[in-house]
């Protein structure tokens, strides 16, 4: 019987145990597993091509600093593909400042070029300022105007995709509360297809790794730093889907794959994008499907 505290391929000390299939890794393993993992996922789905220039979001923390290392990885074997990598700063007080350190030390290690974008420059004020009355909703506007943010980047920056650092665990909470608001249009809508000449595509290449494989590369790796909690996080209703998938997966192993296998069986049978040309917001000229674009809408524009 195969020693349960050893590798399963090298015999070294085990550091990590992984299900589907189920093995034991020491910690140099683990590390290729998982970049091996994302790496397959963006070939097979055709996430980065040859000569993409990528901007990977980053905000310095777990997810985005995963992001940026395996994707260095990758391009040690794709050089024509070039990393850029944007940090948002919402102005969050006494929370992204410390994330932008953290951001600016990686880049400095992975040599990829690094740029830092602000809702003052974009928006005209901080997040904080932007909702100082409603701040029950600030998740949903900050998640508006990063979007937007990025878009803005994509375009300065000449980008061919946008990398953001969603992992499995973010990818079934989606779902979730997609399900909850009755949201079908963003339940099917699947951003890696783009739409040319509207806006870039949008991919998440860590969709393949739970939060906890994240957390351990990143540890393993030498890169984790712990970081002050968004004081808004605590507002968003993904905090209660992230719960109530967190008892649901410790009870029935697999259930944030399923979830999200159930969401992709959704879009194989119904059409992601509308048909037609879309249409653009009559106060700022962006891609919308409303009158006025949910940015707009956030900053008041529309009054």
């Amino acid at each position: 019987m195969d020693n349960p505290n050893l590798c399963g391929i090298c015999g070294k000390p085990a550091a990590v145990r992984l299900d589907n299939p189920q093995r034991r890794l020491c910690a140099d393993h683990f590390m290729k597993d998982a970049e091996e993992r994302v790496f397959k996922a963006i070939d097979a789905e055709n996430l980065i091509n040859d000569g993409d220039r990528v901007l990977v979001g980053l905000s310095g923390g777990k997810d985005s600093t995963a992001l940026i290392l395996i994707l260095s990885e990758y391009v040690k074997s794709h050089p024509d593909v070039k990393l850029i990598a944007v940090t948002i700063d919402e102005g969050i007080a006494e929370y992204r400042e410390d994330t932008i350190k953290a951001a600016e030390r990686l880049v400095e290690h992975t040599g990829v070029e690094h740029k830092v974008i602000s809702f003052t420059e974009l928006f005209g004020d901080t997040l904080d300022r932007l909702v100082a009355d409603r701040k029950n909703l600030a998740c949903s506007i900050c998640g508006v105007l990063r979007r937007r943010s990025l878009t803005e980047a994509a375009r300065r920056y000449s980008a061919d995709r946008i990398a953001t650092g969603h992992n499995l665990d973010d990818e079934a909470q989606s779902v979730l509360m997609n399900m909850l608001r009755g949201d079908r249009p963003s339940l099917i809508q699947d951003t890696s297809l783009g739409y040319e000449g509207h806006f870039v595509p949008r991919i998440k290449p860590l969709a393949v790794l739970s939060e906890k494989e994240i957390v351990t590369y990143i540890m393993l790796k030498g890169f984790y730093t712990p970081l002050p909690e968004c004081p808004y996080a605590t507002t968003a209703l993904r905090m209660d889907a992230r719960k109530i998938i967190g008892i649901l997966e410790e009870k029935y192993p697999g259930t944030k794959l399923n979830i999200v296998k159930f969401r992709n069986g959704i879009r194989e049978h119904v059409p992601c994008m509308p048909k037609g040309k879309p249409g653009t917001c009559r106060i700022c000229g962006e891609l919308t499907s409303g009158d006025v674009c949910m940015v707009c809408k956030v900053l008041n524009r529309d009054r």
